[in-house]
């Protein structure tokens, strides 16, 4: 390797760890101040609390290298143009293009590596993360309950907001409200108390929740839907309540794995295998739902042998507006052909029959929309993978030459130029991949739009930099616009 290779390659790589440290710190600060309801006010040990921001920074990276390539390609080159270095290399006969070798080796490596983690690491994480945040809630009873605001408690059918909690691993409890909920979901009994503890011994499975100095309100639910109107209700007051709970499924460890899995835990195998299982399923339940419907309207029967004639009737029937009026006519005829108050039963029994298959049709629209998004998570995720690899060599190429360009060095300009750039390449990513799982794009392209929109910009920065020209040309619109008023003026004499 050349004197000048090293030389701007250690430039480089200097610029991209010192950036690489103070994004990765603000980005961690973000992620901080993102999840500071399931770490703040529960007791957790530091230990888990650095355990949890060490499993998601793998996460943070798909965000931060990309932008750290920007940032430090226009520093260095930025750099390199504002101190003339840049004009010494083409003095000597050195191109761009041969003075980003180096780095060019290195941003495809580093890209190699990116795929790595977005791979195998990133995955692992995810599962890490989504297992610790579940089982942070589950640990103790007391962690899963947040002071001022309302907490579902996992494995139980209430939902809890106290106003204070102290003592001995928070046990008591200060202003106690409880919504309990029913099988489906729905709160029928609302328990107010001035104070609670919670009893449970070590190694078992019953927690004991005692409420003193309180009053309840439950709804009756009567299986006479007439006595349902009046809306039936009982209230009471108490001096000690005691709840028992089975806390069971919340004596879990932070560390204990579950089978869950999302599309953002998964490698490129698994999504494919994944993807096209289902895709199969989705199609497999489309055709039962539409052979459903097919047998349940009666519609495009086969006509038996004896039909041959009406087969030979219709198929004379042109597809105009008379053909039409003529099966309009054909059914009102055969209408006639009953009783009145058999045609009244004939036709509500069509429309009833009509509305439960719309019905049918728009209940299984939202079930067919939910596996039709999952599918297109996983395709979206799959080629995010290998777009995310490809972004960093791209943005090198946007970087790279912006910086020759604007020929400025420090954190200044250049820091601002690479947060406009970066967040119109993250938002048109993040606009391009909700699309995409709401099936209004194909979801390939919304795994790669903000890779493929920033490509012509690389390769346009590139020709203008090696071309040593500026990033607009000024002088040529200016001749542009002096050529037509030239060709206007001779007219208007």
């Amino acid at each position: 390797m050349r004197i000048l290779d090293q030389y701007i390659l250690k430039r480089f790589l200097y610029n991209f760890f010192s950036s690489f440290g103070i994004l990765m710190l603000i980005f961690i600060f973000q992620t901080i101040w993102l999840f500071i309801d399931d770490l703040a006010g529960r007791g957790l040990d530091i230990s888990i609390i650095a355990k949890f921001l060490l499993y998601i920074t793998p996460s943070l990276m798909e965000k931060v290298l990309p932008l750290t390539v920007l940032l430090a390609s226009i520093l260095t080159f930025g750099t390199f143009a504002e101190n003339y270095e840049f004009a010494a290399m083409k003095a000597s006969g050195i191109s761009l293009q041969r003075s980003m070798l180096s780095l060019i080796i290195f941003v495809s490596l580093l890209g190699i590596l990116v795929f790595y983690f977005a791979n195998s690491v990133i995955p692992a994480s995810e599962q890490k993360i989504y297992n610790l945040r579940k089982n942070i809630g589950q640990v103790k009873p007391s962690t899963a309950i947040i002071e001022g605001a309302f907490s579902d408690l996992e494995g139980t059918n209430m939902n809890m907001k106290v106003d204070r909690k102290y003592g001995d691993n928070d046990r008591f409890l200060d202003n106690v409200v409880i919504h309990e909920k029913s099988a489906n979901g729905v709160n029928y009994r609302v328990i107010k108390a001035k104070t609670g503890e919670l009893v449970s011994s070590e190694g078992s499975d019953l927690l004991q929740l005692v409420l003193r100095d309180g009053h309840y309100y439950m709804e009756i639910i009567s299986r006479n839907s007439l006595e349902n109107r009046k809306h039936p209700f009982a209230k009471g007051t108490f001096e000690t309540y005691t709840i028992n709970q089975d806390i069971s499924k919340l004596d879990v460890n932070l560390e204990e794995e579950r089978s869950i899995t999302t599309d953002k835990m998964k490698n490129v195998v698994r999504l494919i295998k994944d993807a096209d299982s289902i895709k199969n399923n989705n199609i497999s339940v489309v055709r039962t739902f539409s052979k459903s419907v097919y047998n349940r309207m009666g519609a495009f029967t086969p006509l038996s042998v004896k039909d041959s004639i009406d087969k030979v009737e219709r198929a004379k029937l042109s597809k105009d507006s008379i053909a039409i009026k003529k099966k309009i006519i054909d059914t009102i005829r055969i209408m006639k052909l009953f009783e009145p108050w058999q045609q009244s039963q004939i036709l509500n029994s069509a429309q009833n029959t009509t509305t439960n298959v719309i019905a049918s049709i728009a209940g299984k629209k939202d079930e067919l929309d939910k596996r039709y998004k999952i599918y297109n998570m996983h395709i979206v995720s799959l080629h995010k993978k290998f777009a995310l690899a490809l972004s960093c060599i791209i943005l090198f190429f946007v970087g790279a030459p912006l910086g020759a360009i604007i020929r400025k060095g420090g954190l200044g300009l250049p820091m601002v130029i690479a947060i406009v750039l970066f967040l119109t390449y993250y938002f048109i990513g993040v606009f391009a991949e909700n699309s995409a799982k709401e099936g209004n794009i194909n979801p390939i392209l919304g795994g790669w739009a903000s890779s493929l929109i920033m490509l012509p910009l690389g390769i346009f920065l590139t020709k203008r930099a090696t071309a040593d020209k500026g990033l607009v040309d000024f002088g040529g619109i200016i001749d542009f616009f002096k050529r037509i008023f030239a060709k206007i003026r001779p007219s208007t004499k």
